[in-house]
């Protein structure tokens, strides 16, 4: 059985997955669309895609559905491994000696997936400020996926996912059960799992590290720079910004200041 949009069918879509997310599907990513489409389709057995479309209209528990069923993604732990050594190596102890005082760190990933990112982030964290040593370290980790989010707060894993991760770190962090591995409790507890939508404004504010990997890239130029502002308001002066290895802020007006530091590139919000 074949199946396709129209070109209204996929307008229809697009400006609505837009207005609901944020997220742009243009013409190079309609396959996926309309595959994605098409699962439904034959899973609910639905007469038609706008019969589809008027039920997406006036059920908002469908819609959040649908937008788990577009914005999952493959991740893994530790990627881009250059962004880790720069967290490790230079962003945490520096953000580590202007909070010597209030020792607290705050970090939000940003578009967290199944959790990957928010456990390497935290694994690193507090390896670096050792929690013994009266370190508050606050993790906010969201997503657009309820479906996602569920697996991340269970934080077990297939050992596979884990083929980057630094042996001692896996020892700091990971309880080995053979095939699957656990997130230790003293890990996860570092880590508040939450619903959000980056359409929409955020409740937490005052982060020293904001992660927002491989997710801006679905935006268009507009929505990128409406999100990219919200992340200067909500990061102290001089916090730092990991965006993903495909992602840059070239081109777009922002008072983020580019920062290499080795392999890996941050932006740092460099004002008081």
């Amino acid at each position: 059985m074949e199946f396709s949009l129209t070109d209204a069918e996929f307008k229809t879509f697009k400006d609505f997955i837009y207005d609901k997310s944020g997220i742009f599907f243009s013409e190079i990513n309609r396959a996926i669309l309309e595959n994605r489409l098409f699962e439904i389709m034959l899973k609910y057995q639905y007469k038609s895609i706008m019969d589809y479309y008027e039920k997406l209209k006036n059920d908002p528990v469908e819609v959040r559905n649908f937008l788990d069923l577009i914005t999952t993604n493959l991740t893994k732990f530790f990627r881009n491994q250059p962004q880790f050594e720069a967290l490790e190596k230079e962003v945490l102890p520096d953000i580590a000696k202007r909070n010597e005082f209030s020792r607290t760190i705050k970090i939000w990933s940003a578009g967290c997936s199944t959790g990957e990112e928010a456990y390497s982030i935290a694994a690193v964290t507090a390896y670096i400020l050792k929690l013994t040593e009266g370190w508050d370290i606050k993790i906010i980790a969201s997503d657009i996926s309820l479906k996602s989010l569920m697996i991340a707060k269970e934080g077990i894993y297939k050992k596979e996912r884990l083929d980057e991760i630094p042996p001692y770190l896996f020892d700091f962090a990971f309880e080995d059960f053979g095939d699957i591995i656990k997130v230790k409790d003293d890990i996860k507890k570092l880590i508040t799992f939450d619903y959000h939508n980056l359409k929409y404004d955020f409740s937490y504010k005052d982060f020293d590290i904001i992660f927002c990997r491989n997710v801006i890239i679905y935006f268009d130029q507009p929505a990128q720079k409406e999100v990219i502002d919200k992340f200067y308001k909500l990061l102290k002066p001089y916090g730092y910004l990991f965006l993903g290895h495909s992602e840059s802020l070239f081109g777009m007006q922002t008072k983020f200041k580019f920062n290499k530091v080795g392999n890996a590139i941050t932006y740092i919000k460099d004002e008081l």
